[in-house]
């Protein structure tokens, strides 16, 4: 239930999101965040569900929006919360993110949505690239469930 200072704009906290790591070989899909407190960083394509979408027909729709690709979903690598508070502890963002993985449709990411750049990274150029919090973890959750999934 929120408390003072745990809503925004549009209600009360937490929103439900949905997002994918998506692979083509050895890179990953991820887009750089072009607005809000997360600019500037890398991160995978996600964002709200609408109402009446499914998460997972809501992770294929933000791929598609923020890099103009397609995505083949293979399964759920997680269900993850995204929080932040300000200086006096108060809830600023709360999004419960229903993270798919899976691989990624033929063709050139393009950046769209609040995306301002969209690429396909080689896993081993990771470790220098600035991205919001978590995101490595989940890029390696998902890589070992594919992996899993093609057994």
């Amino acid at each position: 239930m929120a408390t003072s200072g745990e809503t925004d704009k549009n209600g009360a906290w937490p929103k439900a999101g949905a997002s994918a790591v998506l692979f083509r070989g050895e890179a990953v899909l991820l887009v750089e965040r072009g607005d809000g407190p997360s600019e500037g960083l890398w991160s995978l394509p996600g964002g709200s569900i609408e109402a009446g979408e499914t998460a997972e027909d809501a992770a294929r729709r933000e791929v598609n929006e923020e890099t103009g690709l397609e995505a083949h979903i293979v399964g759920l690598a997680g269900v993850y919360d995204i929080i932040d508070r300000d200086e006096t502890d108060a809830v600023v963002l709360h999004y419960v993110l229903a993270t798919y993985f899976g691989r990624i449709g033929d063709g050139t990411p393009k950046p769209g949505g609040d995306a301002r750049d969209a690429r396909l990274i080689a896993i081993a150029e990771l470790a220098d690239l600035p991205m919001t919090p978590g995101t490595r973890h989940v890029i390696e959750e998902a890589r070992r469930l594919l992996a899993a999934n093609a057994e």
